[in-house]
């Protein structure tokens, strides 16, 4: 998937992995697995324009409470101070 060779942000070396990726969508929230670029240097993540398609998909089924098809983990909390 290499799509740079350096970090546009710090000009740091790029690696390929994959990452856990927080993606909201109205009040749900879903952790996603994706491969990604991630600089070594700065920590910034590119993804390819696949994984951003898929990511806005399940942010827009969170948003319309289509959820069936996705695994519930545990319970969301607000804590107020």
């Amino acid at each position: 998937m290499p799509l740079l060779h350096k970090c546009p942000t710090c000009a740091g070396e790029l690696v390929d992995k994959r990452v856990e990726e927080l993606v909201k969508g109205g009040v749900n929230f879903a952790e996603v697995t994706v491969p990604a670029e991630v600089c070594l240097r700065c920590g910034l993540r590119l993804f390819d324009p696949d994984t951003v398609r898929l990511l806005e998909r399940i942010a827009k089924q969170l948003s319309a409470q289509e959820v069936e098809d996705f695994e519930p983990m545990g319970r969301s909390f607000r804590v107020l101070v």
